[in-house]
């Protein structure tokens, strides 16, 4: 089993950005001495808790900082940019970085629709415009465009003999069918919506055509997990999963809390209701138990890799997840 990372650098209380920041470069390493396959790194805006705007500049510093790892973005949301832009983004991070940097790349705003359109005020959320950005982006990255085209006439420099690997990022599955019909790779965003899932990734075996990016079809599914040393630890971080997803379900974006300071909490029986609902998007417990659960999910969706998501009101929590997981599955360092 592969175990990868998606760092959203988030914002502890108490802390603030430039803490989050550092934070990240330290998992980073960590996560490199450690032997994690891949580091991502998403995208959001206008939200207090998290300091992740940029992936492509994170990208940068974490693949400086590390040796081994693979660095990407888990994503670029496409149409909140330009696709030439991104495309010479990261030709010029896979210049950089040869054979370790990875396009991830979303449909989703990464935040709110008002933010998304001042991002790109060309951005209309047609998904039709989304589709022309894989179709630009494919072929500013191989340097194969269709003769006489617009993406022939303009080139993304620098221009190398390598590019960075191309993944597709789906809650849903709609977005899976893209991902196999131009070749690229799928990630499921289980931590997001944990319905359909395995179903998605299979319509997208079936349905893959090689590309000059991969030959293949390769995926991979994310998930929020925490692993702790006792099992009395592992279920306080639960209990803060369940109220901060809850949360966000409110429009509570920025509610970031300790164990403390929910631990008295009394849902309502809808409240209840929500939290069961969401408790597939997170696995937390002990080693051997997370393992076991990790593994049924990988079987379940047919996959040999695992994006984790860790989110602690303490750091050294979150580094201590990590470092049990490595453990647990005998990751080669």
């Amino acid at each position: 089993m592969k175990l990868s990372v998606l760092d959203q650098s988030p914002i502890r209380n108490g802390s603030n950005a430039m803490e989050a920041l550092q934070e990240s470069v330290q998992l980073a390493k960590l996560a490199d001495k450690l032997g994690y396959t891949r580091y991502w790194l998403s995208e959001h805006h206008n939200t207090k808790s998290l300091a992740g705007a940029s992936p492509e500049i994170l990208i940068a510093r974490l693949a400086s900082e590390t040796s081994r790892i693979r660095i990407g973005s888990g994503g670029v949301m496409l149409p909140n940019h330009s696709t030439l832009k991104v495309a010479e983004n990261f030709r010029l991070l896979e210049a950089l970085f040869p054979g370790r940097i990875d396009l991830g790349i979303g449909r989703a705003p990464g935040g709110d629709r008002l933010t998304a359109r001042i991002l790109n005020p060309s951005n209309t959320f047609d998904p039709k415009e989304f589709v022309q950005q894989l179709v630009d982006l494919q072929a500013w990255l191989t340097d194969k465009a269709v003769p006489g085209s617009m993406q022939e006439k303009i080139r993304a420099i620098p221009s190398i003999p390598t590019s960075p690997d191309l993944w597709i990022l789906t809650s849903s599955g709609e977005s899976g069918m893209l991902a196999a019909h131009f070749g690229m790779a799928l990630s499921f965003a289980h931590f997001i919506y944990p319905i359909g899932g395995p179903e998605a990734v299979s319509n997208y075996r079936s349905q893959f055509r090689p590309s000059p990016h991969l030959q293949a079809p390769q995926a991979s599914v994310g998930i929020f997990v925490f692993c702790a040393d006792t099992e009395e630890k592992a279920a306080e971080m639960e209990a803060v999963m369940d109220h901060r997803m809850l949360s966000f379900e409110k429009g509570q974006y920025d509610v970031f809390p300790t164990y403390e300071e929910i631990k008295g909490i009394e849902y309502t029986p809808e409240e209840l209701l929500r939290i069961r609902a969401n408790s597939g998007r997170r696995i937390a417990g002990t080693p051997q138990q997370v393992k076991a659960r990790l593994e049924q999910l990988a079987a379940a969706y047919d996959v040999d890799e695992l994006v984790i998501a860790t989110i602690t009101s303490d750091h050294a929590d979150r580094l201590r997840s990590y470092e049990l997981l490595a453990e647990v599955f005998h990751l080669t360092k």
